[in-house]
């Protein structure tokens, strides 16, 4: 049976690897669209979108006519139930079709589907011609508000014919009530209304405007709130404007710009507003007002001071404040995930490496920042982790911890690769913030001291001969490649680069999905993926990287199932997790660009420019407490020019480089 799985698993890949694309992008602007004519149907997929309320995942399909179906999993994260434990988030299914409801000249229109678009909000543009020879257009804009419990639908409704038509839109309004027992604060009511019925006229040219809106509330004391549907939608768009105007990618790949661009959507949106202030969330109808040591403190946390999105430097400062409540004089272990709002924690897996992932985030996220007094608050957590870290070292001088991230699907046995290297990373850049910030010179040496030993026993330890390639066992007594050989990369550790890279892009591992988490087995997780691509950047392979970044890129964003990268499969059917977005970003910021934070305001510089580009620029970055632009040209095969503007004081700094070689910036 396994093989047979096997087999009919790498059939699909390839199947789907020389499929074409379902999706383009518009010629006059990154966004991508669906052309139904165009399409071998009937096709389905799923997208989520957050707002700082509720979540939805739009399950949509088009059937073998062209019309368009949805299913919405509403997801309010703030209506508790019971148990209230990770994902004790009010959840509800909700296929109510307002179009088919529709009367056009008291008929039912029956409606077909020519384009969809997805843009931080999803448009889908329907056509209905009647027996009559009325011809009526049919928009629809699907969004979550940005700060209510509500989700819109947008319809315009316009004769595009040269007839007069008739046209009655439904006066529809249903409450769901849910049974008290089954909710933290008793009954939730879920409302949808249509905002905009009644019966009209609409001669050739003109149009109709009406909204269905779905939205949940507290049967004891709440109500349902009354929306004005176009500020609701030019908050939305205003959202996805800022994360345009910021950290702007520019290549000569347009395919790995614009997922770029849709990464930064998913990573900035699922952000939620809890009585524990502003949690981001990985998403998939299970993970809400919650925090995780991986997804927030290691994936995404570092990445946002880039993005310079002011909500997602409060999450991520609101996350690292969370876990440090867990800090305790007998070194326990601190939990794994805060759930509940921050009321309760989740530790089921045991010691993930944890503190490893919180001492590595909160450094690199302090120093990305530039912000000094929250520099100085996250201090002495960074401090607890690493002396929690070093008391966990066992005799050959790496880190026990129970389980990694992927919490036992896959063995990690007591020592794994992933945990020690993200120590070692952890005492480098903590070193670095604590000159920054003034801490004892015997206590930073130490932490140097530490992790030059530990870099030791990392090659002592894990490295190994696996399967034919000089690289890494994850763990002792591990005998098969796996994906997370790719971590010690993504650190600076590169004494094995080489044969690590040829293995994470070997036959027995990479896929037309990436890496796979296991040589032998058809499982990927997308984050394994993102890391191989950034970590084989860092070490200085962009040529090998540039073909499968941009098969990825492509894949994920154009393909059949769009447009952000997704967790695993088959686990959770390739959910829109929301923080591998952000590890998506990381391959441009830290792996093309090559910007390692050094200081509150200094960095290094390595960019690694394929040989088939002419230029790269990223523009309007936001961390170190600035605000500039870094602009590369190549000016040989292994010459590149680098010019870096300051946005705020006007200053341009300018040098020119062999490709691979590291430059010190001082902003």
């Amino acid at each position: 049976m396994k093989r047979i799985f096997t087999l009919a698993f790498v059939l699909g890949l390839a199947g789907s690897a020389l499929a074409q694309d379902r999706w383009t992008i518009m010629a006059d602007k990154p966004v991508i669209n669906m052309s139904a004519a165009t399409q071998q149907l009937p096709h389905s997929d799923h997208v989520e979108m957050s707002g700082d309320r509720m979540a939805v995942v739009l399950y949509w399909s088009l059937d073998s006519n062209s019309t368009f179906g949805l299913n919405r999993a509403l997801v309010f994260p703030m209506l508790r139930t019971v148990p209230n434990d990770t994902h004790a988030s009010l959840m509800m299914n909700h296929d109510i079709d307002i179009a088919s409801m529709l009367r056009i000249n008291n008929k039912c229109p029956s409606f077909s589907t020519k384009d969809i678009r997805i843009n931080g909000l999803m448009e889908v543009s329907d056509i209905s011609r009647q027996k009559d020879g009325s011809i009526i257009e049919l928009t629809r804009t699907i969004f979550l508000t940005m700060n209510n419990q509500a989700m819109i639908e947008l319809y315009t409704a316009r004769n595009i014919g040269d007839k007069p038509f008739n046209l009655i839109i439904p006066d529809f309004n249903h409450r769901y009530t849910t049974e008290a027992s089954r909710g933290v604060k008793g009954s939730y009511i879920i409302e949808t209304s249509v905002d905009g019925s009644g019966t009209f006229n609409l001669n050739p040219g003109s149009s109709r405007d009406f909204a269905m809106i779905i939205q949940a509330y507290e049967a004891d004391g709440g109500q349902s709130e009354n929306l004005i549907v176009s500020k609701e939608l030019d908050k939305r768009r205003a959202f996805v404007d800022l994360l345009d105007n910021n950290l702007i990618l520019n290549t000569p790949d347009d395919i790995i710009d614009t997922e770029f661009r849709y990464a930064k959507i998913r990573g900035a949106e699922s952000i939620y507003k809890t009585k524990g202030g502003y949690m981001h969330g990985p998403g998939g109808e299970s993970y809400y007002a919650a925090l995780w040591c991986n997804d927030q403190a290691e994936y995404i946390n570092p990445f946002f001071p880039f993005l310079g999105y002011g909500i997602g430097n409060e999450s991520a400062l609101n996350s690292f404040r969370h876990y440090a409540r867990f800090m305790n004089d007998e070194y326990k272990p601190i939990p794994s995930s805060i759930i509940a709002e921050g009321d309760d924690i989740w530790n089921g897996a045991g010691d993930r490496g944890d503190a490893a992932m919180l001492a590595y985030g909160a450094s690199r996220y302090a120093l990305a920042r530039g912000d000094k007094a929250e520099a100085e608050e996250l201090w002495s957590l960074i401090e607890w982790c690493l002396e929690y870290c070093r008391r966990q070292l066992n005799e050959d001088g790496v880190v026990r911890s129970d389980h990694d991230e992927l919490e036992g699907r896959f063995p990690a046995g007591d020592a794994n690769l992933c945990t020690a290297t993200l120590y070692y990373d952890a005492l480098i850049s903590a070193s670095l913030l604590g000159k920054e910030l003034g801490k004892p010179s015997k206590q930073l040496a130490a932490y140097s001291r530490q992790a030059k030993d530990l870099r030791k026993s990392i090659e002592s330890y894990f490295g190994r001969n696996i399967q034919g390639y000089d690289t890494y066992r994850y763990y002792d007594g591990n005998d098969v490649l796996r994906s997370w050989i790719c971590i010690p990369l993504v650190m600076g550790i590169n004494e094995r680069a080489d044969q690590t890279v040829k293995a994470l892009f070997s036959p027995e591992m990479y896929t037309a999905d990436g890496v796979l988490t296991c040589q032998g087995y058809p499982i990927f997780w997308d984050r394994a993926t993102l890391y191989a691509l950034r970590g084989a950047l860092q070490a200085g392979y962009p040529d090998e990287v540039l073909p499968k970044l941009s098969d990825f890129s492509r894949r994920r964003l154009l393909g059949d199932h769009v447009p952000y990268p997704v967790e695993a499969w088959p686990e959770g059917s390739q959910r829109h997790l929301s923080a591998e977005s952000g590890l998506y970003c990381r391959i441009i910021t830290e792996g093309l660009f090559g910007i390692r934070p050094t200081g509150l305001h200094n960095f290094e510089l390595t960019p690694q420019l394929p040989s088939d580009w002419e230029f790269a620029e990223l523009r309007n970055i936001r961390a170190f407490d600035s605000d500039f632009d870094i602009y590369i040209r190549r000016l040989s095969a292994d010459k590149l020019s680098i010019t870096i503007n300051n946005n705020i004081t006007g200053k341009e700094l300018d040098y020119t480089i062999r490709q691979g070689k590291t430059i010190k910036v001082k902003l």
